[in-house]
């Protein structure tokens, strides 16, 4: 005789809510091991389609990842050898900046001084007290950007290892996603792995859409504003614009410096206009239409998806919040119970007559 526990409300609401808590306290614990795991398995599905190719001219697999790894490299470290070439002379503006600034500091305090009847004396005096508490601040924040820096080389010197790895296992790995699910459950593991590695393309094929619009947005606006370097600085806007939120603001700032180093002060609000408008167009229109459509997120479910992983992972979180949010609404389609879940993530809209029930 089987016998059925029903729990009251409060208690599922509770159980759910500590279930929650340990996932999201596992979830950060092991963060700095689960992502270069992670990036390497995104990298791995996106170059896998080359390997597959080379493996089937009859060449041996470990010599195809490694072809292609290195490829792959070649590509991402000439165009970050570029981008520093670029930075250099773009570093040759730095003296005129600094005077410039150092001019616009004289006049303010020139102004101020003249304005609210203050010493300039007093002014200065309150200058280089907040410069003496930025010198003590930054000292504390070298240290964790060192921390921070460490994290970053240990992801960038394992990620390409797991990659290799991960491509040259393939086979093995597959089939033991298969033998534990076991036979019965063979056909919709397949139809969850094809899945998986198709929604990782789109999105970052959806993503390497999003970098050549801004990228093209950026540099056209900069090149009718007369800004120097609209190509590099384009790029960079473009790449900075893959980390929501603060990535764009470290664009639009080092836009701001540039105007501000070979233009007239005008120009830094132009820019800042030229800023609201891009993001404007990419947050409204680009986002949910390109990257989003190419997942079948709503754009609802992908704001959330960002917040949340924001909170949890950082910067890091909220670039592989998305992918998760598609991979996490793949499963529930694929379980009766949980479709309806399915159906509230995804961008598909009801006819208005299974919307609104029809009346007398």
């Amino acid at each position: 005789m089987d016998l059925k526990i029903k729990l009251p409300t409060y208690v599922k609401v509770a159980m759910l809510l500590v279930g929650l808590y340990i996932v999201v306290s596992i979830l950060s614990i092991i963060r700095p091991i689960i992502l270069p795991v992670i990036y390497a398995v995104l990298i791995s599905i996106l170059v896998s389609p080359a390997v597959h190719f080379l493996v089937r001219k009859k060449i041996n697999r470990s010599i195809s990842v490694a072809v292609v790894l290195l490829i792959t490299i070649f590509i991402i470290g000439g165009l970050l050898l570029w981008i520093s070439l670029q930075l250099n002379n773009l570093g040759e503006s730095w003296p005129q900046l600094t005077t410039k600034f150092q001019q616009v500091t004289h006049d303010s305090v020139k102004w101020t001084s003249e304005y609210f009847s203050i010493s300039t004396r007093d002014i200065n005096a309150w200058i280089n007290d907040g410069k003496s508490d930025l010198m003590d601040n930054s000292n504390a924040a070298i240290g964790t950007t060192i921390v921070t820096m460490g994290g970053i080389l240990a992801v960038v010197l394992l990620t390409p290892v797991y990659t290799f790895l991960i491509l040259n296992y393939e086979p093995h790995l597959v089939e033991f996603i298969h033998r534990l699910f076991g036979i019965i459950h063979d056909k919709s593991v397949s139809e969850v792995l094809i899945g998986v590695k198709s929604i990782i393309r789109r999105y970052l094929v959806g993503l390497s859409a999003e970098f050549g619009i801004i990228a093209v947005l950026n540099t056209l606006g900069l090149f009718t504003l007369g800004i120097e370097y609209p190509l590099l600085l384009g790029i960079i806007g473009a790449l900075l614009n893959i980390i929501p939120y603060i990535g764009g603001l470290v664009g639009v700032a080092i836009f701001m410096l540039v105007a501000f180093a070979t233009k007239s002060p005008i120009y830094v609000v132009y820019v800042v206009g030229l800023y609201a408008l891009i993001q404007f167009i990419d947050n409204n229109y680009i986002v949910p239409k390109v990257v989003g459509s190419q997942v079948k997120l709503n754009p609802l479910i992908c704001i959330i998806a960002v917040i949340v992983g924001a909170a949890l992972w950082g910067i890091p979180g909220m670039f592989l919040s998305i992918p998760f949010a598609a991979i996490l609404k793949l499963t529930f389609d694929r379980i009766d119970s949980l479709r309806p879940w399915g159906f509230l993530m995804g961008d598909t809209t009801p006819p208005p007559s299974d919307v609104v029930p029809k009346t007398d």
